[in-house]
């Protein structure tokens, strides 16, 4: 059963970044709930064979006190049938970090993992560049996105797959792991151009940014390989990518400067008149467009602001401290595994500047994913770099070992 519950898991992974484009509907929703249903079914008896839960780590036990809280928020709150849906959504959510802790073993588990995000990535990707290409296009379309989905959420997505991509394609052997790994950032940064969300792109940057201090980290050649084909990437999207959509992305620095952030500003002041009303409970789990006044399409596209008014500063808190104890973890880690997981969290808070992060099972697969290379890093440290191999540090061998310590650190 604990094989079954693992394959599973890897499906759930893969099924994640493009879940809304595959919806059958209530009761059953999109593929990624479907699945992750299957995995909780699966995981349950194959815990109970084998008699053992894996000892919780601190992420794992701030998810449950953060999803407990937001459950109690159901006796104050302002909206309770909003309350009881987003309940349902926070465990399918947050689950995962329970299951990703249980059930990845080993430093190649983790890795496997990664394969399927990336993977899953690759297929949102590859959905949104059809949506520009296949025929149904609306003439002076500016923005683009897969089947089912927000542009800004896709982009948001996409742009989680870059340092993860970046990450694996150190120690693939195969033509195919390599093309999964290496191929994606061209593919995906086509991908988020054409959603043309402004934050995706500025988080976008941030990630390939973190992507090529972590693929020319000790490999000169490859360095110097990426700055040669960088012209060649920019003409070919510059000529390929609608210039309409080149356009909406010139206006990032005057909205910066004074404009309101495509409405977001308004959003934001409605969401701090709605907090400063109950600041340390909260309205309620999901209260938030009922709290601030908002169209029932909005959201309060800001994480912090979002918990803030639905759960109150002891919600606020609690999420607070899950970053942190990501962020321990990653520190745990070392070489191009510290960097990438480094450059994905970076990249996750970035988008949780101007979306609501805190209900999208990437979030929380992150997160677990990273709780588990923090309890890899201390428990195997050896086998985890077998897995991840550092070139910075591969190049040190033959060294004394305080040289090649005083190398690595420096490179």
């Amino acid at each position: 059963m604990r094989q079954i519950a693992w394959v599973l898991l890897l499906l759930f992974a893969f099924a994640i970044p493009w879940e809304y484009s595959l919806d059958l509907g209530e009761p059953l929703g999109n593929v990624a709930r479907i699945v992750g249903l299957l995995v909780l079914l699966a995981a349950i008896p194959a815990i109970l064979q084998a008699g053992r839960v894996r000892t919780p780590g601190a992420t794992q036990w701030l998810a449950l006190a953060l999803l407990l809280w937001f459950c109690c928020t159901y006796f104050w709150t302002i909206d309770a049938q909003m309350t009881l849906v987003k309940l349902r959504g926070y465990f399918q959510e947050m689950m995962v970090v329970w299951l990703v802790w249980e059930f990845a073993e080993s430093p190649e588990d983790l890795r496997t993992l990664l394969k399927a995000t990336v993977a899953g990535s690759w297929v949102l990707a590859l959905l949104t560049v059809a949506d520009f290409v296949l025929p149904g296009a609306v003439a002076g379309q500016v923005r683009f996105a897969a089947g089912g989905q927000d542009p800004n959420d896709v982009a948001r997505f996409l742009d989680l797959g870059f340092p993860m991509a970046a990450l694996l394609y150190d120690g693939e052997t195969g033509w195919l792991g390599r093309m999964l790994a290496a191929g994606y950032l061209p593919a995906g940064l086509a991908a988020v151009l054409l959603t043309a969300s402004r934050g995706g792109f500025l988080a976008a940057t941030a990630a390939l940014a973190g992507c090529g201090l972590l693929l020319a980290r000790g490999h000169a050649r490859r360095a110097l390989a990426g700055i040669l084909a960088l012209p060649v990437l920019a003409t070919g999207l510059w000529l390929w990518i609608p210039p309409q959509v080149f356009g909406r992305l010139g206006t990032i620095a005057e909205q910066l400067r004074g404009g309101d952030l495509n409405q977001r500003w308004n959003i934001w002041t409605a969401g701090w008149h709605a907090f400063v009303q109950a600041p340390v409970l909260g309205q309620g789990a999901g209260s938030f467009v009922a709290a601030a006044g908002t169209t029932s399409v909005d959201t309060a596209h800001n994480s912090a602001l979002a918990i803030a008014v639905e759960g109150g500063l002891c919600a606020l808190f609690l999420a607070g401290a899950i970053v942190v104890a990501a962020a321990w973890a990653v520190m745990r880690t070392r070489g191009t595994l510290r960097i990438g997981l480094a450059t994905a969290l970076v990249t996750w808070g970035t988008t949780s500047v101007v979306s609501t992060v805190e209900e999208s099972r990437t979030t929380w697969l992150l997160l677990g994913t990273i709780a588990v290379a923090g309890r890899l890093a201390v428990e195997n440290a050896a086998w985890l770099g077998e897995s991840f191999p550092d070139q910075a540090r591969a190049a040190t061998r033959g060294l004394p070992q305080w040289t090649a310590d005083t190398v690595a650190e420096g490179q």
